[in-house]
């Protein structure tokens, strides 16, 4: 079985995602509690999308977030990088672009919003990915990353830390194609950028007018800019 370590290196990243692919969805819904639906659509809401619009989903895996993105009328096409994820995602009704977070093949300027969710933490240079958005998006578009985050609550936090620990990996071996992924997953929840200091990523990159929502305590958390 295929993981990645927290180097990210983008090969051992694509192939470990290839290997969960089969049943990458239902494994969410299950270690979610089928709160991914929900977070899906409180996305969409939150970008505010209008019919016609482009919109570009990175790190859309079997595309299951662009299809809802979709739903408010805009075009929206999904891109990742592990060919896997797309092939387990070929039956859903939205184009699809193989495409590296870090190298946009995308020309300035070509979007209304650009949104990742659950991906940003899994690329090696989430800073440089990030000016890579801002650079294909338009002035005055929308940015949106939705991402596990830190708990607000800290004994909540401390619970949290301890199911991604214990929890994770024995749901995971029930349901995954490729359980030994989920333990790079808990590992990298916990190595990853709180909310305040993702934020200022966002700005840094070139993003104005960054905010947050946390959602489940704190446990995700939905960035907001506008180019």
């Amino acid at each position: 079985m295929m993981r990645a370590e927290l180097d990210k290196d983008p090969h051992e990243v694509a192939a470990m995602f290839d290997g969960v692919a089969a049943r990458y969805d239902l494994t969410n819904t299950v270690l979610s509690g089928g709160q991914d639906r929900r977070w899906r659509r409180i996305a969409r809401e939150s970008l505010a999308l209008r019919a016609g619009e482009r919109v570009l989903d990175l790190a859309a895996g079997t595309s299951v977030s662009t299809v809802e993105l979709s739903r408010s009328g805009a075009w929206c096409v999904a891109a990742d990088f592990s060919l896997g994820m797309l092939r387990a995602g070929e039956g859903r009704d939205v184009p699809k672009v193989a495409a590296d977070a870090m190298r946009l093949p995308f020309a300035d300027r070509s979007f209304d919003a650009v949104t990742i969710s659950f991906g940003l933490r899994n690329v090696a240079e989430p800073d440089i990915a990030l000016a890579e958005m801002a650079r294909v998006t338009r002035p005055g578009g929308r940015l949106l990353v939705c991402e596990f985050s830190r708990p607000t609550w800290a004994p909540y936090r401390a619970a949290y830390h301890l199911v991604l620990e214990r929890g994770l990996p024995a749901v995971a071996n029930a349901v995954s194609s490729n359980p030994e992924a989920y333990s790079y997953l808990g590992e990298s929840i916990r190595d990853w950028s709180p909310q305040p200091e993702l934020a200022a990523r966002i700005g840094n990159a070139g993003w104005q007018r960054v905010a947050w929502r946390n959602l489940a305590g704190g446990a995700v958390a939905l960035h907001r800019a506008t180019r």
